[in-house]
């Protein structure tokens, strides 16, 4: 090809290859705005739903640069320029990082699961990945909770997600089950009038739903008393062991006997 040709298809190549920028470079505007306005719609949808702004961010941060990537594909195409070559680089490269981080990305991934879904918040004492302890911080990776001996306990998201989780903490009520054993020869009536004035006289006792009183067992040495009260969540340590205390100091006082294990030791002289 001659510089004469070349001159006479000068203008078509201009406009031919000057359209394409000009729709590459509309593409590319375009798909960043959207990009980053997707990305602030779920920032904002997370935060009215009191998503932790570490997690909000990150996913919102995490979205704009998929979207971002995909624009600035789209927009090479437009130039013609094969794509089909980056696409295949991006997808091992996010393969190979998945396959490095799967531990860590599913920590993340119950951790927004967490926070999303609240089966447990800052503050409830729970049963959870085999620990019983209160939620001090539910963090991206891992949840840390302290014991009532003040130990800390780091625990991976992925852990708490992928067992069960027994929340003492999220209703407002409990109710306290306390088995109690009387001897034989006790008289049951009275044991159980004792019981009543017991739970009566007990202040944090909630008056709805009554509290259940009743044998429940002829054991081998002990006619067992179930004693079912209801208390309001936090009230429920202070109570069961203030219970107990007056049950043993009640009994006493009324002569009413609770069985106990006994071992006979018979020695004999040769």
């Amino acid at each position: 090809m001659n510089i004469d040709q070349i001159m006479d298809q000068l203008p078509s190549l201009i406009i031919t290859y000057g359209t394409q920028l000009v729709m590459a470079i509309v593409i590319f505007l375009i798909g960043k705005w959207v990009a980053k306005a997707v990305s602030n719609a779920v920032v904002k949808g997370m935060n009215k739903k009191d998503v932790d702004r570490t997690i909000s961010s990150f996913i919102g941060n995490l979205i704009y640069c998929g979207l971002f990537a995909f624009v600035i594909i789209a927009a090479l195409g437009q130039l013609g320029i094969q794509t089909a070559s980056f696409v295949a680089i991006i997808g091992a490269a996010g393969l190979a990082v998945g396959f490095a981080l799967q531990g860590s990305l599913s920590n993340f991934a119950s951790g927004v699961l967490l926070i999303l879904f609240r089966p447990i918040r800052s503050g409830d004492f729970v049963e959870a990945a085999g620990e019983a302890a209160v939620v001090d911080q539910i963090g991206i990776f891992s949840t840390t909770m302290k014991t009532g001996d003040n130990k800390v306990i780091i625990v991976p998201n992925s852990n708490i997600m992928g067992g069960n989780i027994t929340n003492y903490s999220l209703e407002a009520t409990r109710r306290i089950d306390l088995v109690i054993g009387i001897g034989y020869d006790a008289d049951i009536r009275k044991a159980k009038e004792v019981l009543e004035d017991i739970i009566n006289k007990e202040e944090r006792v909630l008056k709805e739903p009554g509290t259940i009183i009743g044998v429940a067992e002829l054991a081998d040495s002990s006619v067992n008393f179930v004693v079912r009260p209801w208390v309001n969540s936090g009230d429920y340590w202070p109570t069961k062991f203030a219970l107990l205390e007056t049950i043993k100091i009640r009994f006493d006082a009324e002569n009413i006997s609770i069985p106990f294990p006994q071992m006979d030791i018979h020695l004999q002289k040769d």
